[in-house]
This record gives structure tokens, sequence and C-alpha cells, in this order.
């Protein structure tokens, strides 16, 4: 395979970074040479591991297989004895082969079972359609073997069937006892990988040592390959543990190409000299008087934040996070009118059609008050109503755009786009965010999510921006009654939910997360939709992620007047439906989501100013862990602390969404674990090109062959691509 030729950073005069050409270090194409390289992976298995590893499309390469490291062990120790061993579970021990019992003439398919033994008792090893001659090779009568294999009590005796290792003892090595286990794919076996992984790193080289002197002799760390090597060889249980040696090494390893990425692109989104918008307040004054409430001192804090930056020379990039119902969208509007009062014009990109129309919405009679001229531009506008936007755009009539992934198609030109805002900013990829930017000069970007991100995750994703948070909600919110409730009484459930639409009440049905296939969860909402419009005919509603944008928008809007009390959806209400008449959420199979999600759509509720309820539905019985999830939600409506136990508890890609998002998930460091060299990583890379900004110093170029061997070389190229 024939070296690629991404963008390699290196920083120009002063400190803007630019880019040219690269090409990757000759020492590291064993690295990225594919595994078909290693003997014993032919045409056959060459798709299997490409299933199992491949990243990017790439098909699989030696360094997939380096870093695709062991989850656990299975300890084969010798037991002392027979007696000795556990009655289940893998058991290793050393026995003599007492006797041979085949299966009795005309059962062929009985099995063979050979019987073998020490001094303190014996053990059934049983074997189905093996040749008999192969049995009696393996275990001839009277020879010494060291067996392992999965014990099991049947009929009081202890058997195992096809043992996994039968060793003359003079082949046992304790060496080998502890025998690690790897995520798979059908058709390989952790054996398998193991075996490929050693023979990949037999072809690796050492590289030169990327970390500062100090750093790898405080802790001890050993070399990049060296510690891989430990990780799938280990020889005992503690050499796998995340706080390992070797494993934090290369934790620390994959933090630093990320937090160096990261810098180098804040470096080049800062870099070119930005312009200051200095608004005088009128605007602001006018939304703010506006408003039949006052600002809450997060949202004047941030509101405080954006300004500052807007008013400095330098491009903006900031993360504006709140939780369900603080008041982002305010926030928003009010940092456009900053932009607009200084000249400028505005752009709010959310994800969803249903999203832009509600900003819009929402926005218009504020924006009115201000005497701003605010536009709605979508993929489904007509083709009269879009050349009227883009008129008014391109001459800066329309100060404030709201829309979608259309925002940033070619022929949508702005007069001046001083400030770009991305709502639900991890539904976008990054380059996608910075493709809007791209459409003024040195625009200013705010970037928003409604997903409280718990600091070590923004940290590690979202380390090119500064953070603001919302951490208060508006006066007047009440809490909401989060109640678990049983599968078991589901008619007991619909009869008061009934008893509650006849006095007028709205409520969500959001229908459970099947698996990955998006056709059974659809299947799910169509049949408890049925089951429900039976109860209650002409006044539920469906909606889910592959209707029509037209039907969908007509059925919520039909749910927002009022015309339909129950709304059946999948989980593409979870962001951005807001109807404050709504007062009651049902979630099927809570026990399916995970708690940032379910924060995520309890906050469909409470919205206006009547009491609200979610209701937690469950299939029993629930583990101990599943029901300790639950219970948090009914303790806390605190966003950041659920979204710390979501990542305790099932880690930061479910926190995140990355498989929708694009976001680079780390493939060895854990968020949840490393917090201590994720920081360390930060300081590093600030501090290194603070003290060589072109990466040209020895350790310099070893980084950049960090960056290259972590990939970000690439990551760089995306961000800044468009």
């Amino acid at each position: 395979m024939g070296r690629a030729a991404p963008f390699s950073p290196v920083l120009g005069p002063g400190t803007a970074l630019v880019y040219r050409k690269g090409m990757r270090p000759k020492e590291l194409d064993p690295y990225f040479s594919l595994v078909t390289r290693l003997p014993g992976i032919g045409p056959k298995l060459a798709p299997l591991y490409d299933t199992l590893l491949r990243r990017n499309g790439q098909p699989a390469r030696l360094l997939d297989l380096a870093l695709h490291l062991p989850v656990d062990l299975i300890d084969r120790s010798l037991s002392p004895s027979i007696r000795a061993m556990p009655n289940e579970g893998i058991v290793t021990f050393q026995a003599v082969v007492e006797a041979h019992k085949p299966p009795p003439p005309g059962r062929a398919r009985a099995p063979f079972r050979v019987i073998v033994g020490d001094e303190t008792g014996d053990v059934t090893l049983v074997f189905f359609r093996l040749p008999k001659a192969q049995i009696e090779q393996m275990l001839p009568i009277g020879a010494s073997r060291v067996i392992s294999g999965r014990v099991e009590l049947f009929d009081g005796l202890r058997q195992i069937a096809h043992p996994d290792r039968i060793l003359p003892p003079d082949r046992f090595s304790p060496d080998t006892a502890f025998e690690p286990v790897y995520p798979l794919t059908e058709g390989l076996s952790s054996k398998r990988v193991q075996n490929a992984a050693l023979a990949a790193l037999e072809r690796l080289p050492a590289l030169q040592e990327w970390h500062d002197p100090s750093l790898a002799g405080r802790f001890g760390w050993p070399a990049f390959r060296e510690a891989l090597q430990a990780l799938h060889q280990p020889r005992q249980p503690a050499d796998l543990d995340p706080q390992s040696l070797a494993y934090r090494r290369l934790a620390y390893d994959e933090f630093l190409a990320g937090q160096l990425a990261l810098q180098m692109v804040r470096a080049r989104q800062r870099g070119p000299r930005g312009r200051a918008l200095r608004g005088d307040g009128r605007l602001r004054e006018r939304i703010l008087a506006a408003l039949p409430y006052a600002l809450t001192g997060a949202q004047s804090r941030a509101l405080a934040e954006i300004e500052a930056d807007l008013a400095e020379p330098e491009r903006m990039l900031r993360l504006l996070q709140g939780d369900v119902g603080a008041g982002k969208t305010i926030v928003a509007l009010l940092a456009m009118a900053m932009a607009v009062e200084a000249g400028a014009q505005a752009a709010m990109m959310a994800p969803t059609e249903i999203l832009a129309r509600q900003h819009a919405e929402r926005l218009a009679p504020l924006a009115d008050a201000a005497g701003i001229r605010l536009a709605l531009l979508t993929g489904r506008a007509g083709s009269a109503e879009r050349q009227a936007v883009l008129a008014g755009l391109a001459s800066g009539t329309i100060q404030i755009v709201v829309g979608t992934h259309a925002l940033f198609q070619d022929d949508v030109a702005f007069a001046d786009l001083g400030l770009a805002i991305v709502d639900e900013q991890h539904r976008f990829g990054v380059h996608q965010r910075l493709a809007l930017a791209r459409k003024g000069e040195a625009v200013d970007l705010l970037v928003m999510t409604a997903t409280p991100i718990p600091r070590t995750l923004v940290l590690g994703y979202f380390g090119d921006l500064d953070v603001s948070v919302l951490d208060e909600k508006p006066p007047g919110r009440k809490p909401i009654d989060t109640r678990l409730v049983s599968q078991d009484r589901l008619a007991e459930m619909v009869g008061g939910i009934g008893r509650a639409i006849s006095g007028g009440a709205r409520v969500y049905w959001v229908c459970p997360l099947v698996g990955e296939s998006e056709k059974l969860d659809l299947a799910a909402a169509e049949e408890r939709f049925e089951d429900l419009d039976r109860h209650f005919p002409g006044k539920v509603g469906l909606v889910h992620g592959k209707m029509p944008g037209a039907s969908k928008d007509e059925t919520l809007a039909r749910f927002a007047r009022g015309d339909l009390s129950v709304l059946v959806a999948t989980t593409v209400i979870e962001v951005g439906v807001d109807v404050p008449e709504a007062t009651i959420m049902v979630i099927e199979e809570a026990q399916r989501f995970g708690l940032a999600q379910l924060h995520q759509l309890r906050g469909r509720v409470g919205r206006g100013g009547d009491k609200s309820t979610t209701i937690l539905l469950y299939r029993g019985p629930l583990s101990e862990t599943a029901r300790a999830r639950l219970e948090i939600l009914r303790q806390t409506e605190d966003g950041f602390r659920i979204a710390e136990e979501d990542l305790r508890l099932r880690g930061e890609g479910d926190v995140l969404g990355t498989r929708q998002s694009g976001v680079p998930g780390f493939r060895i460091g854990r968020l949840d674990l490393h917090q201590d060299l994720l920081k360390m990583a930060r300081d590093d890379a600030i501090l290194a090109l603070q003290r060589d900004p072109g990466l040209d110093t020895p350790r310099g170029a070893a980084l950049r062959m960090l960056l290259y061997l972590f990939e970000r070389d690439e990551a760089i190229r995306l961000m800044n691509a468009g």
C-alpha cells in the first residue's frame, strides 16, 4: 500500500498555522501496511480482519491490529489438584488418562467419553463427532496430560465438553497461563487475533520517543512498542488493568495526539486576524424588554463571555452548553443581535427542519420587536421563497437567518456574515460547522448543545473551544415528577392516560430502542400507535425519522394545536420539539436508553406552567445496575450530574452520540478513568507548541510522527477542508 499524502501541520510566521503537502515518514510505512502481509492471512481471512478493524473505510492495517487491545483474560493457571478445582468455569489441571468410553453400538450421535484423574478425583471429557483415532492419539490411556476447558456438573459429576487445550506436561508453560480475550467478529478467535497481533509487532520498528524524557522517566513508562507487546502478551491480570504502566502510556499517547491536533486547529481558526464586533446594546435592550422574564445569572454570564469574545480582533470559538430548558436559544438571539448592532449578519444552523422552524417561529416576534429582519432557509423552501431569502442575504437586508444544512450550500452568499451559530453541535461533523464559518471573513463561531457534557469530555473532544455553561433554569419551571413503572402495568397506564387526556392533557409516548435496526424501532412505534389509536380514535399521531418532512411537521403542528392528544414517537423528538402544553412523557422500555438520552426526552415536558410527569416504563426483572441507573433520574434533574453518571456507566460514545456525529472516539484512552492523563496531555500540547511552533526540534519531529501514527493529520485535514 502506497503512502498517503495528507497535510502535515507546520506553523509559519507568528503563530498562525499553515499547511503544506507532506509525505508520511518512511519509518511508519510498516505500521500502515495491510494485514495481508502477515503469514496466514489470505483472501479468506482478510475480509474478517477488515470487518473487525476497518477505520474510515480503510482495509485492516498492522497499526489497527496493534491498537486492537484485549479486554479480558482467561486464567489457565494450573490447579494443584482436581479436588481443589471449582465445579464450574474455566479450569486447568494435570491428570492421567484412565479410561475410554466410546458410544454404544448403533448410537453414533452419542458422545465419546474419556475419564481422566489424579489421586484426588476424576473428570469426564466429552467429545461429539470426533474420530475415535484422533481421541486415542490425543489422550492415550496411561498418558499424563494438562487439560484446560470449561467444567460443569452433570448428574453430580464434573465434565468438560471439548476441552480448549490438551497438552503433554512439558509443553505447558506458566508464562502462557493467561490468555487474552479480544473483541471479535464471527470467524475469528481470540487466539488467532493474538497470534496476528504478535506477528504484526515483530514487523513494526521501534520509533523515536516523543515524550519529554522527564515525563516517561517519572512514571516508569515503557517505550511505545514495548507497551503494545505487554498488552498483547499479558503475564498476569494486572497487566491488562487500564491503570497499568503500559496501558497508561498508550492512553497518554492517544490523548497527546488528540490535544496537539485540537490546539493546531485552534491556532488555524484563530490565526488569521479577525475583526472586533462591538454592539451598542440598543437591539438587545428591545429584545430584553419584549421578554416576559428576566435572564438567569448563567445566561447573563454567558452573554458577557460572548460579548468579550466578539469585541476581540481574534475569532471567537465558543461552546455554549446548557441543560434542557436552560435558555440557550435566547442567548443565541442576543449574541446575533450583538453582531447586527455592529453592522454584520448572523446565521444559526440547526440539525433538522423541525428544529430550524421552531427556532425561527420563537425568535421572529422578538426580532420584530427589535427591528431585526429574520428569515428561515431550509431545503424544503419553495423556489420563489428561496430566491427571495438568497437575495436578502446577498444584499444584507436580511440580518439574521435560521436554517439547516441548506445554509452552507454553494449558492448561499452573505453580504457580511459576522457570527455563525451551530445548534446541537455534535450532530454535525466539525468540518460542517467550519464550512458555515467560511461563508464570511473571519466569522466568529458559537456552537451549542443541549446535551450536558462532562468537563472531561469537553476537554477530550472540544479542546479547541472555550466553554460557557448554562447551569440554571429560568424561574417558574416546576420539578418534573419522574416515576418508574413496570411494563406489566401497561393496561393500567393506558387507562390513566385516557383520564389525563379527557382532562385536556397532552402526552408524548416514546417507543423503545429495539436495537441498531431503524426498521425494528419503526415497527415498535407503529404497533404502539395502532394500539393507542384503538383506545383513543382520532386523538393519536405518529412521528418517526423515516417520515417525509412535511408529514412530520403537520403531525407535530396538530399536536401543538391540540388537535391530537397523544404523540407516539421514536427519539426524533429528543431535541427541539417544544409544546409547552405537553405535560406527560411516557418512555417505553426505558432501560434500553442511555441516561443522558432519557434526560433529554424528559425535557420535552415541564416547559409550561403546569405540573408534569415522566413515566419510565421498564421491562423486568431489572438488574441491580439497570435499576440504579433509572433511580438516578428519579433523584435529580441536574443534567450535568446525570451526564457524569452516564459517562461512568456507559462510556463517552453513548454520552456524545459519537456514532452519529462523526466525532472520533478514543481507541485506548478511557475518559472515565484517565482524566489526569488528559489534563496532562493538554498542558503538554500547549507547552510543546509554544516552545516549538513549527515542530522542528528533534522532539517536534517525533510529535509529528505521533500525529501521523494516530491519524490526527487526517482529522486536521478534515477539520479545515469543509
